[in-house]
This record gives C-alpha cells, sequence and structure tokens, in this order.
C-alpha cells in the first residue's frame, strides 16, 4: 500500500479508542521488523525517522526503503519526521516524501513555541501533510533531544488549548511525566492521569505520548547480559500506558524498547558466535529481536487489526 497521511489514521485511532505504535528506524532491519508485524497483525503503524537518522542514512534512501517495503503490505503506514527542530531538514522531508511532519519547538518560550509551528503548519499543510507539535517538556536524552530533569515540566491544559487553537496542528504532543532514554523513573513510573484527562476533554485533534518504551526486563536482561552497561534503566509500566490509551492517547512513540532488542541481539551473535562474520547472520537477529517488541506494542496499543 503507498505511504499515507497520519492524518486519518491518528483521527480514527481517536475516535475507536485506541493507539497506533510510532516506531522509529535508522536502518533495513528496523523497518522490515516494523512493516512486517504492522501487516501480521493488520495494524495501522507510523515509522518514524528522527533529523539523526535521516543524517546518518541519508534522506531520500530513507524514504526510498519505507515506501518499498510499505508497497509490499496491506495496512495503512505513514513516515512520520520526529522531533523535527531544523526548518531546512523539515523542507527536504516534505520534498522527499515524507507523510506527516513533527514540528518540536517546545523550548522555546510559549509565544516563539506558536510562531514557529504555525510557520511549518502553513509549510506542509500547503502540501497536503498534517503536522504534530508538541507543549510541554520530557526529559531524557534521545538522539539530538536531550532535556534535563530540572526543565522538564508537564503541559499546562489551558496553554495546550490556546496553542491548538492559535497553530491550527493536527496531533498534539504532551508532557504527563515519561521521558525520552532508558532512564525513565526514580519511583513508581505512574503518569499524571488527571491532567491528560483534563487535556483530552479539551482538546479534540489526537494527543501523542513520546518517551513511551516500557524497557522490559526480559529485553533488558538481554542486552546487560552480554555485555550493555544500563545500570538502573527503567521504563513506562504497561499498566500506564493501557490507561493512557483509554484517555486519549492516539500515537504512541516507541525508540528506546527497539535500540534494547536491536543491541542485545547483536550483542549475543558477538558474544557467544565469534566465528561469524556475515553480516547478515549478525544482524538478522536484531530483526526478529524488534518484530517481538512491535508485535507486544501493538497489541498493547489496541490497534491488531484495525488497518
Amino acid at each position: 500500500m503507498p505511504l499515507i497521511s497520519s492524518k486519518n489514521m491518528l483521527e480514527e485511532a481517536r475516535a475507536g479508542n485506541y493507539g497506533v505504535g510510532a516506531f522509529n528506524t535508522n536502518n533495513l532491519e528496523s523497518t522490515q521488523a516494523i512493516i512486517s508485524v504492522a501487516g501480521e497483525l493488520g495494524s495501522p503503524v507510523m515509522i518514524q525517522t528522527s533529523q539523526s537518522a535521516i543524517q546518518y542514512a541519508g534522506g531520500a534512501a530513507l524514504h526510498a526503503m519505507v515506501k518499498t517495503l510499505a508497497d509490499g503490505v496491506d495496512v495503512p503506514v505513514a513516515l512520520h519526521l520526529d522531533h523535527g527542530t531544523d526548518l531546512d531538514v523539515i523542507r527536504k522531508c516534505i520534498d522527499w516524501g515524507w507523510t506527516s511532519i513533527m514540528i518540536d519547538a517546545s523550548s522555546k518560550p510559549f509565544d516563539e513555541n506558536v510562531s514557529t509551528t504555525r510557520r511549518v503548519v502553513e509549510m506542509a499543510h500547503a502540501a497536503g501533510i498534517p503536522v504534530e507539535a508538541e507543549i510541554g517538556q520530557l526529559g531524557g536524552i534521545e538522539d539530538e533531544v536531550e532535556v534535563s530533569e530540572e526543565h522538564a515540566h508537564l503541559t499546562d491544559v489551558a496553554e495546550a488549548e490556546r496553542f491548538v487553537k492559535e497553530t491550527e496542528c493536527d496531533s498534539l504532543a504532551v508532557a504527563v511525566g515519561t521521558s525520552h532514554g532508558a532512564y525513565k523513573f526514580k519511583g513508581s513510573g505512574d503518569l499524571a492521569l488527571d491532567r491528560l484527562r483534563e487535556i483530552a476533554d479539551r482538546i479534540a485533534i489526537p494527543l501523542v505520548l513520546h518517551g513511551a518504551s516500557g524497557v522490559p526486563e526480559g529485553i533488558l536482561e538481554r542486552a546487560l547480559r552480554f555485555g550493555a552497561k544500563l545500570p538502573g534503566a527503567k521504563g513506562v509500566p504497561e499498566s500506564e500506558i493501557q490507561k493512557a490509551v483509554k484517555l486519549g492517547i492516539s500515537k504512541i512513540n516507541i525508540d528506546t524498547d527497539l535500540r534494547l532488542a536491536f543491541t542485545g541481539a547483536v550483542r549475543e551473535v558477538i558474544a557467544t558466535q565469534p566465528e561469524v562474520f556475515d553480516p547478515r547472520k549478525i544482524l538478522g537477529p536484531s530483526r526478529e529481536a524488534i518484530e517481538d517488541v512491535v508485535r507486544r506494542k501493538i497489541r498493547l496499543f489496541g490497534s491488531e487489526g484495525k488497518a
């Protein structure tokens, strides 16, 4: 199926009270795994690329890879720019054929966030592409996104309502207690669900949850057993994700869990099969590990069979 816009995909998710998985990719194996499982489970899916992924793999090459693989499955696939901060990169993604754009100006003062987001909305809408924006700030580190605990803050409900009206963005990423990276919580991991409920009651567009990886024990243990150094890594409990979806989250971003699955599988091959030097035999198991993660997430988000 050709790549599609994320607009209807996410609006249908909000109306149907389920979430669409938005999975980050940097390479062939990850992309194959995500799209293959979406096809297997009959689920809509979003493939996300960060600006650093585009720098690493090349924008035209990433688009061609995702488009080719999406053409081979009978489910809706959108190609999304995650945490776009560079207007030149955003313009290039529109030209290359991305079907969904995020502008992240959340680190700026409110009025500047509005003006920057509005500028991108006008640019993207002219090309028929929907825009995700963000208000509030998640802590943690992921690619070029780094926010200290000191500067992280929850989304203000009134500001969010005003922001959506003034920018006309198509979806909104909200900060309700998650964070980027593998170290999301020091305590219980409970999300600010009352805050999310208030936002969802006052904003009609689809809401987005960033930093939603669960850092599952089995995946983390495999990576640690074969040499990874991730002491104290902790993710979002699955029960909190399910509650967030019921309260109006329509798009759930997953990156860290895919990275952990990938590195654990690759480390195991290298550690236990030193005679192997075929890249396919080293990277192949990582694709299988990512498939397991994506399969579990799609079922957790409730999007299986929603294509």
